[in-house]
């Protein structure tokens, strides 16, 4: 019987946050529990893919259907859950819609934030954990390779990564525009929250001077600034981080402001009015909104900064109908490829055959040739196998291109009974009896 992907899993849309957390196959560092779903009757081949927003199971098996219902009872019995409930919370794919599936996440046009870069690299983890633990064969690595070619197209052939889509990296980009490059730029973050470093880490890898971490509880200022490779200061210092910063990002817990429109004015004299980016991501805001109307100040909030993550996120999604455009493409090409699967015992029975041939008779006149020399006799292998090569080509061809058929059983049938093979393991003695029927 012929392999079928079949894919079960649950991701952002179709489960909390409280049901995602719980189905995260453990402990498959190196593709244990991976190489275990091969003991489900029906699975040949299979791959887990597991990350914060998704957790799935890619399998080559036969009759799907009944191989279904086993794995999901051995994944929620693996994660200690009963398989009924679990049910409402998974998707089941299979076919092409499968493989449909396998290129888009690999793509991310799956994911929670279109285009985001990671998820391939994930993809390619599982993969590689599955294959280094033998669970995977000629049907999986044909399509997690075409998954990572069809993600490489819609990566270079659209451009559905190139628009900043979170408030962080927005704020880095706003930034760059601004002021220019940032290599040489003073970076000053006020807080020590995770969205003040999510924004800090993309200004580490752009700014070459260390980062200055300000916050009102000391300890936590030096915490983070160890993350950065940067330095603390204590809030008594703030005037002075404000003279000599070129980018300041603030993200505190503070109900009043922080920075205000006085203070600014101060201090844009003592900076001699060089420009100064501030990017205020706290709510409640830590900057007065009026320090906007001082000459050399650029001041954005969350609220900016989201607009331009809407209008970005629009940019990603008319990409994205493009990258659809080539997954289908993709996915038609490796179903054509699935159908011939069907023939390759067949095919390979044949090759061996007339290889079989070919070293027999070679073997058979080995007196003959004898007296040949080493180059002789290299000539006569390279005469021999071409002409075996130009014997297989036309029926390989045809067998191939019948896979495509509804015919596909008849002439597989056909061909093993012309060329006598034994591609199926039944006895090759049985079939010379058999009566060919037409």
């Amino acid at each position: 019987m012929m392999s079928e992907i079949l894919v079960i899993g649950l991701n952002h849309v179709t489960a909390p946050v409280e049901i995602r957390e719980r189905i995260t196959f453990p402990g498959d560092e190196v593709g244990q529990v991976t190489r275990s779903i091969l003991g489900v009757e029906g699975i040949q081949e299979a791959v887990i893919v597991s990350t914060c927003n998704r957790s799935e199971v890619v399998v080559a098996a036969e009759n799907v259907e009944n191989t279904t219902e086993r794995l999901i009872s051995f994944v929620a019995g693996i994660h200690g859950l009963d398989a009924e409930p679990l049910k409402t919370f998974l998707y089941i794919k299979t076919g092409d819609e499968g493989v449909r599936h396998v290129f888009r996440v690999a793509s991310s046009l799956d994911s929670m934030v279109v285009g985001e870069p990671q998820i391939l690299g994930q993809v390619k983890e599982g993969y590689s954990r599955a294959a280094n633990a033998g669970a995977t064969g000629p049907m999986l690595n044909r399509l997690m390779h075409r998954a990572f070619f069809s993600a490489k197209r819609v990566r270079t052939e659209t451009g559905i990564g190139l628009a900043a889509v979170s408030v962080a990296y927005v704020a880095v980009e706003l930034a760059k525009k601004i002021l220019g490059e940032l290599r040489e730029k003073t970076v000053m973050i006020i807080g020590a929250g995770e969205m003040a470093e999510l924004a800090a880490r993309h200004l580490v890898d752009q700014a070459q001077k260390s980062i200055t971490v300000f916050n009102r509880t000391y300890e936590n200022a030096c915490s983070l600034a160890r993350r950065l490779r940067g330095f603390a200061a204590p809030m008594e210092k703030l005037n002075d981080g404000l003279v000599e910063a070129d980018v300041v990002i603030t993200s505190t817990g503070s109900c009043e402001p922080l920075i205000t429109e006085n203070q600014i004015r101060s201090v844009m004299r003592q900076r001699r009015f060089r420009p100064i980016f501030l990017i205020d991501i706290a709510i409640p805001r830590d900057v007065e909104p009026s320090v906007n109307n001082i000459d050399g100040v650029y001041l954005y909030n969350i609220d900016d900064l989201q607009s331009v993550v809407q209008e970005n996120l629009g940019e990603r999604r008319l990409e994205a109908q493009k990258g659809e455009a080539i997954v289908e493409l993709e996915v038609e090409k490796f179903m054509k490829w699935s159908k011939t699967l069907h023939f390759t015992p067949t095919i390979v029975a044949l090759k061996e055959k007339l290889e079989t041939i070919r070293a027999g008779e070679l073997a058979r006149l080995n007196g003959k040739l004898a007296t040949l020399s080493a180059d002789e006799r290299e000539t006569v292998e390279l005469i021999t196998r071409s002409i075996i090569n130009k014997i297989a080509h036309d029926p390989i061809s045809f067998l191939k291109k019948t896979g495509l058929t509804s015919k596909q059983n008849m002439y597989l049938d056909v061909a093993q009974r012309l060329f006598n093979l034994d591609a199926s393991g039944d006895d090759r003695d049985r079939q010379e009896k058999e009566p060919f029927e037409t």
